[in-house]
Order: structure tokens, then sequence, then C-alpha cells
């Protein structure tokens, strides 16, 4: 195959799977990885494959040992070469006050947002730096900013995703490997995430009451763009850290929760 390939972990409906459909559709094959729900997995890949783009799915448990590392192999050797490369995994496990985040609650945050993304990273990086390029995106959120009541696990984990991005940034992107930490500051209109997260009903109503025709709520298809737009930077004027929000939305150090604010 003479497609690069754009690889996306943490494939759902929402941001992943429309970054893919993107990136597809000039022309990259979308290698799409996620956790669970295969059959939502192989629709995304039809999707791709519906308009005319090339995808391929993998299942992947990213934090089970060596998964990453072994689909990242397989896919330079067997697929093509990995151009770009979308870490979006969640590490949301809800809110919880410090008596009730469990060691393992706290560890599995901390695992599938900067564990995971470090083994990614190294897996992967000696492949770009050989062909001196390549795009790693990053998708965090506020909490990677401020750290809330509640996000003990959350903000720690994508806290030291962001320090993590610095670092890779800091040793990388001379040897020409673009690092891109894209804060997601707001609710997004993802079935597979907010959807899953607030139950069915009370998603619609949100959807209803501030999404929609309304455009409160982050859009995965045009957040896709910007993605798209960030990994296709003039190494002269690349982006490390871009926030994005709705229009109608507080930026994270406006909010009303901040105690300065009060």
């Amino acid at each position: 195959m003479n497609k690069p390939v754009c690889l996306i972990l943490g494939a759902g409906a929402g941001i992943g799977g429309n970054v893919a459909k993107r990136f597809a559709r000039e022309g990259y094959h979308a290698c799409l990885a996620r956790r669970s729900d295969k059959a939502g997995l192989d629709k995304l890949v039809g999707e791709i494959e519906a308009e005319g783009g090339s995808a391929t799915g993998f299942m992947l448990n990213a934090v089970e040992e060596n998964s990453i590392e072994k689909l990242v192999t397989h896919i330079e050797a067997e697929v093509g070469p990995i151009g770009v490369a979308l870490f979006n995994l969640g590490a949301q496990i809800g809110d919880r006050g410090l008596a009730s985040t469990t060691l393992k609650a706290f560890e599995i945050g901390w695992r599938m947002a900067t564990f995971g993304l470090f083994r990614l990273a190294q897996v992967m990086f000696p492949y770009m730096e050989q062909r001196g390029k390549g795009v790693l995106l990053v998708t965090s959120a506020t909490a990677a900013m401020r750290g809330n009541a509640g996000q003990h696990s959350h903000a720690a984990a994508m806290g030291g995703r962001r320090m993590l991005c610095q670092s890779l940034n800091a040793q990388f992107a001379s040897k020409g490997i673009h690092v891109a930490h894209i804060v997601i500051d707001g609710a997004v209109d993802a079935p597979d995430t907010l959807g899953k997260m607030l139950g069915a009903e009370r998603f619609q109503a949100l959807r209803e009451k501030k999404g929609l025709d309304n455009d409160g709520l982050l859009l995965p298809a045009e957040m896709a763009n910007t993605y798209f737009h960030i990994a296709h930077q003039h190494r002269s004027a690349w982006t490390f850290e871009m926030d994005l929000r709705a229009h109608s939305d507080l930026a994270w150090w406006n909010h009303a929760s901040n105690p300065d604010l009060k």
C-alpha cells in the first residue's frame, strides 16, 4: 500500500471516527482502534469505504501489556508508514471524591491517559524519526489545565498527558515530529462518550437545549477539520497547544467554578 496511514487510538463515533473520515477523504488509509463495540468499529470502516476511502479496524485493549506496541509494529510492517497518529483515549472515571477514588480507579486513569501515550510514542517515534517526519495529535481535556473537586484521577492523568506532550515536543520537534496537545474545553456532541455518560434521554435533552442548531456543543466533524489543519501545518509555524470550545461556552480560565471569580 502506498497510502500514508492515519492511526486513531480511541476511534469512537465522535472525535476519533470523524478524524478518521476526514483523513481518509484526503488519501490516508485510516487504521481505527477501539476497545469495545466491534459492530460500531465495523460500521465506521464501512462508512469510510462507502465514501471511497480505505480503512482497517482493530480491537485494542490499550491497557493490556504490549497491545499498543504490537499494533504499531503490525501496521508499519503490513499496512503502511504511520504519517499521523491520534491518541484519543479518554480517562474520565466520573465525579468521585478523594475517599471514593480507589487506588485501582486512580491508576487506570494514569494508565489510559499518560502511560498509554508514552507507550505509543516509544514504539512509533523511532519509525517517524528514521523518516524525518511524522505527526502525533493528542486529544486532551480541561482537566489538563485545571483540577476540580471530584476529578483527582482525571486531572492527574490529563495533567501528566500535557507534560508528557511538552517533553516529547522538546525532544522530537527538531527531528521533524510534530506533537500537538489539543484541549477540548467543553461538551462534545458524541454518542459514544457524552451520550453513554449521560444516558440516551439526558443526552438528547442536552442536544435539544444546547446543541443542534444552537452550535453549543462541540461538533466532531468540525473538530476534525481543525485536527487535519494542525497535522498539515508548515514546520515554520507549528501549533503545539490549542483549545477548542463552542462559541457560547466560557473558557476554562473564566469559568464560574474558578474561586477567583466568586
